[in-house]
Parts: C-alpha cells; sequence; structure tokens
C-alpha cells in the first residue's frame, strides 16, 4: 500500500496543503499567519486528519512578542533556536537562548518563549498531540512580570486567552529570516 500525494494550493501568501498525504514544501514558499502579539509562525496547512501524533512548525517572534502565555502542556515539546535570541521562562526561571539552544520541555512543564536580541528569533517547535492533551495556564510572580500570565489560573484556553486581542492575518513567509 502507498501513501497519496498530498495536493498543493496557491494562495497569494504561498503553498498551502490542501489534502492528506505526503508532501515536500519549502518553508519560504508557505502561508504563514502573522498576529502582532505572537510574530508569525508556519501554517502550510495541516488538512483535516492531519499531523495526528504531533505537531511541527516555525515560530518566528521579533523583540518583545511572545508564542503565547506561560503554560505547561501534558504532553512533551521541543524546541530548536534556528536563529537570532530570545528569553525563554520555564519553571519559574529566565534563560537567554541563542541560534542551536535546543529545550526539551517534558509534560507538565510550564514555558514560554519572549522575543530578544536586535532582531528576529526563529524557533522551530515540535509536540505530542494526542487524546487527553490538557493545557494549564498558571499565574505566577514571573509570567505576570513579563506580562504573559493568564487573567486567572485556569485549564482553558479560550478563558486564558479571552483579553488578549488575536487579529490572525495570512501573509507570505517572513523567514528565512
Amino acid at each position: 500500500m502507498t501513501a497519496p500525494e498530498a495536493t498543493i494550493e496557491q494562495t497569494g501568501e504561498g503553498a498551502v496543503v490542501a489534502s492528506p498525504g505526503w508532501f515536500v514544501l519549502n518553508m519560504s514558499d508557505c502561508a504563514w499567519t502573522r498576529d502582532e502579539m505572537g510574530g508569525e509562525w508556519s501554517t502550510y496547512g495541516e488538512p483535516e486528519g492531519e499531523f495526528q501524533q504531533y505537531g511541527i512548525g516555525i515560530h518566528v517572534l521579533h523583540p518583545g512578542q511572545v508564542n503565547g502565555l506561560y503554560h505547561s502542556e501534558s504532553v512533551q515539546e521541543d524546541f530548536l533556536v534556528l536563529s537570532g535570541e530570545c528569553l525563554l521562562l520555564i519553571e519559574e526561571q529566565e534563560r537567554h537562548l541563542k541560534a542551536w539552544d535546543f529545550i526539551h520541555f517534558a509534560p507538565g512543564t510550564r514555558h514560554i518563549c519572549i522575543g530578544a536580541g536586535d532582531g528576529p528569533c526563529a524557533i522551530l517547535m515540535v509536540g505530542a498531540r494526542g487524546p487527553g492533551k490538557t493545557l494549564h495556564y498558571p499565574v505566577t510572580e514571573l509570567a505576570e512580570k513579563h506580562g504573559v500570565a493568564a487573567p486567572e489560573e485556569t485549564d482553558d484556553p479560550r478563558q486564558a486567552y479571552r483579553e488578549v486581542p488575536r487579529d490572525f492575518q495570512r501573509v507570505k513567509a517572513p523567514w528565512p529570516v
């Protein structure tokens, strides 16, 4: 049995995967998503049924931008800083990261990244998926200090982000940076 090749559609912002199956895409040719708070991230498309076991993408943060709110997940994640610099908030600690720093988040590790340095930071992010995956948004002194705390402790992403304006726009690739 052979796996089908996915259909790739071209949009004004770049290529998106339009059907299940295997594919090869250059990340600079893909459509990305931009948000003022969260920078830009790859959105080559995930048709229904794709990436069921793990999520993967590149996230570009400019100085001061964050990839979300301080949180933990019930599954593991791994990040690799491809270029630039960021500040990692992890388990109530601050860690300055640069290109080629690798971070492993065991299930339950509280974390978030904040763009730092003089320019953009590109991070390859990979995370497990599956039934029963949960998120938790703690309110901590460190998260509040950096403005990345949810309004109150919650396990509901909708509640965590209820006060955060989200203006998602599909854009052309900002990467390679």
